[in-house]
């Protein structure tokens, strides 16, 4: 019988997140989210980066991530809310509380995270990675739109 998942859906794991951590693209941004908490609980830094903005994929700490990762004890994940804002391409935010315990106690970050649907597939928008693009320049996510009317009212 397959655990929990860590993403506190209530589901297996294998019936919950293990499918996006393998091949198959989710399907919501609240998905990809709950996705990515457990990827960071199970040590999946390789899924972390490919669900991240390919434009911001090389500008990522994988040690670090790796390391908090590893560090860490998962305490729980609480999702208040998810808004899809729709458009071309679709956007969405999705709020949650994630909770861990590491070396120097247990802490909790309250985050409003953003995300862009872009040939089929979910990506977060790291906020902690610049996306390198001028106000009218094409938008990095590869929408052929201009980034301010795209992801850029996003980061």
């Amino acid at each position: 019988m397959s655990p929990a998942c860590p993403c506190a859906s209530g589901l297996p794991l294998a019936d919950c997140c293990s499918p996006y951590h393998t091949d198959i693209p989710a399907p919501s941004a609240e998905l990809l989210m709950r996705s990515r908490y457990s990827a960071y609980v199970l040590g999946l830094i390789d899924y972390l980066v490919d669900t991240t903005l390919p434009a911001q994929q090389a500008g990522l700490d994988r040690a670090g991530m790796a390391a908090w990762s590893a560090q860490s004890v998962w305490l729980g994940l609480e999702v208040e809310n998810a808004e899809v804002l729709g458009g071309q391409p679709e956007h969405a935010f999705v709020s949650f509380t994630a909770r861990w315990h590491d070396g120097e106690g247990e802490h909790h970050s309250h985050e409003r995270s953003a995300f862009v649907q872009h040939q089929g597939r979910w990506y977060f928008i790291d906020p902690t990675v610049p996306l390198k693009a001028g106000r009218n320049d094409p938008c990095p996510c590869g929408s052929g739109e201009k980034f301010k009317k795209c992801c850029g009212p996003f980061v």
